[in-house]
C-alpha cells in the first residue's frame, strides 16, 4: 500500500467515524421509541458517513468532483429516507400486531388450562354423586321406596346440572373458536327485557327476590340475535337473583344514548370484590366466596362460564359489557351500537 493510498484511507475514516459513532449515539436513545426514526438513522448514517469521508478526503476544497458526490448523495437520501419511514411505519405495524397476536395466545392458552381444570373439577362433582346414587339403587342398598323416588330425583337434578354445564362449555368452545353464527335482525330491546323478566320471574319468587323492568314507552330497535339477547339477558338476571340475598331487589331497564342502547342489570347483593372485576367475564371465574353463591346441597350454581358466555355473545353482536359495583350492590350494563338508517 503507498502512501496517498494510505492517507486516503485515513482521512476518510476520520471523516466517517464520528458520524457513525454519532448515529450508533442517536440509534441507542431512539431505538426503544420509534421504529420508525430508528429506520431513518440507519438510511442516513451510511449517506451522511460517506459524504464526512469524502470533505475530508478533498481537504474541504468544493471541487467538482465534491459537487458531483453531493448532488449523488442528496438524491440518493431524497429517495431513500421517505422509503425509510414508509418501511418503518410497516414494521412498527407488524411489530404491534405480533404482539397483539402473542398476548392474544397466551390469553387463549390460560383461559384452555382454566377450561380444563374446571372440566376435570365441576364435571367429577355431579358425575361422582350420579355413580354413588346409581351404585346404590343396583346394589339394593336403597330400598325403600320414599328412599328411592329421592335418589332418583336427585340423580334427576344432577344431569340437569351437568347437561347445563355441557351445554354452556359447548356455547363457549364455538365463541371462542370464533365459530358462533348469529342471525342479526331488527329486534326491539323492550320486548326482550320483558321476556326475560317473565322467564324468570319464578326464579326470583323462589328465591325471595324482587324483580321488575323499566324501559322507555318508545321502540327500543337493535340489530341482533334475539335468541342469543336472550341468553345474554337472562344470564345476568340470573346470576344478579343468585347473589342477591332474600329480601334484595333486582331490576332490569334499557334506554339509548350517545349512539348505542343500553341495558342494565342491578342489583342489591354484596357487591363485587375489586380483585374480580377485571376478570369477572374470564371462563370459570367465580370470585371470591361473596360472588359464589351455593344450592341447597352445598354445590356450586351453575358452570361458572354465564358471564363469560355472556360476554362472548355481547362481543359478538359488536357491544360492549361492563360490570361495577354500586352504593349497595353492582351493575352489569350490556351497550349495542343502534342502527344507522
Amino acid at each position: 500500500m503507498d502512501e496517498s493510498t494510505a492517507q486516503l484511507i485515513g482521512y476518510t475514516a476520520a471523516g466517517s467515524l464520528p458520524v457513525v459513532l454519532a448515529g450508533a449515539i442517536v440509534l441507542r436513545y431512539t431505538g426503544n421509541r420509534s421504529l420508525t426514526t430508528s429506520m431513518v438513522a440507519l438510511v442516513l448514517i451510511p449517506i451522511l458517513s460517506a459524504l464526512a469521508g469524502m470533505v475530508a478526503v478533498s481537504g474541504l476544497m468544493f471541487t467538482e468532483e465534491l459537487h458531483r458526490t453531493l448532488v449523488v448523495l442528496g438524491v440518493v437520501a431524497a429517495v431513500t429516507v421517505p422509503a425509510a419511514v414508509v418501511l418503518g411505519r410497516q414494521q412498527a405495524r407488524k411489530t404491534v400486531w405480533e404482539k397483539q397476536i402473542r398476548a392474544q395466545e397466551r390469553a387463549a392458552e390460560q383461559s384452555r388450562r382454566e377450561l380444563v381444570a374446571w372440566v376435570s373439577h365441576d364435571l367429577r362433582t355431579p358425575l361422582a354423586g350420579i355413580r354413588a346414587m346409581s351404585e346404590a339403587l343396583a346394589d339394593g342398598v336403597v330400598a325403600g321406596d320414599a328412599d328411592v323416588t329421592r335418589y332418583a330425583g336427585q340423580i334427576g337434578r344432577e344431569v340437569h346440572r351437568l347437561s347445563g354445564m355441557v351445554d354452556d362449555l359447548f356455547e363457549m368452545s364455538k365463541i371462542s373458536a370464533g365459530a358462533l353464527r348469529l342471525e342479526l335482525e331488527p329486534v326491539d330491546l323492550r320486548e326482550l327485557v320483558d321476556e326475560v323478566l317473565a322467564a324468570n320471574r319464578a326464579t326470583a319468587e323462589r328465591a325471595a327476590v324482587a324483580l321488575h323492568a323499566e324501559h322507555p314507552g318508545t321502540r327500543l330497535t337493535v340489530a341482533a340475535d334475539d335468541r342469543a339477547l336472550v341468553r345474554v339477558l337472562t344470564n345476568l338476571v340470573c346470576n344478579a337473583i343468585a347473589h342477591t340475598p332474600p329480601g334484595g331487589r333486582v331490576a332490569i331497564s334499557a334506554g339509548a344514548g350517545a349512539g348505542h342502547a343500553w341495558a342494565r342489570v342491578d342489583d342489591t347483593g354484596p357487591g363485587i370484590a375489586e380483585l374480580d372485576l377485571p376478570r369477572i367475564f374470564d371462563i370459570a371465574y367465580r370470585g371470591t366466596a361473596a360472588r359464589s353463591p351455593v344450592a341447597a346441597d352445598g354445590l356450586p350454581v351453575g358452570s361458572g362460564m354465564g358471564l363469560a358466555i355472556a360476554a362472548g355473545l355481547v362481543r359478538a353482536h359488536a357491544g360492549d359489557i361492563t360490570a361495577e359495583n354500586r352504593e349497595r350492590g353492582c351493575r352489569f350494563e350490556v351497550r349495542l351500537p343502534l342502527p344507522r338508517y
